[in-house]
C-alpha cells in the first residue's frame, strides 16, 4: 500500500507551467474538449510532444488546428490536424 499525499503537494501553477494549446475549430473558434483543454506543460518540448501523441484524439472531437502559447504570447498556430 502507497502512502497518500504529503502535505506540502501541490499542483503546479501556471507560472511553472507555462506551456498550453488553444484548440480550435475549421472556424478557428476556440473548442473545449474535456480532459484535454486545459492541459499545460513546463516546456515546449512536453507540450509538442504531447500534441504529437493525441492529435488524432484531438481531430475525432472537432479539433482541426492548434495554437500553442507560452503563458499568453502566441509561439506558432494556427497548426491543422487534417492528415
Amino acid at each position: 500500500m502507497l502512502p497518500g499525499q504529503p502535505p506540502t503537494f501541490r499542483q503546479p501553477s501556471a507560472a511553472e507551467r507555462p506551456w498550453w494549446w488553444r484548440l480550435e475549430d475549421a472556424s478557428g473558434q476556440p473548442v473545449e474538449v474535456a480532459g484535454h483543454s486545459d492541459q499545460r506543460f513546463a516546456t515546449q518540448g512536453d507540450a509538442e510532444s504531447w500534441v504529437g501523441e493525441i492529435w488524432a484524439d484531438l481531430a475525432e472531437h472537432g479539433v482541426a488546428a492548434v495554437t500553442l502559447f507560452e503563458h499568453d504570447l502566441q509561439v506558432y498556430g494556427p497548426m491543422s490536424l487534417s492528415a
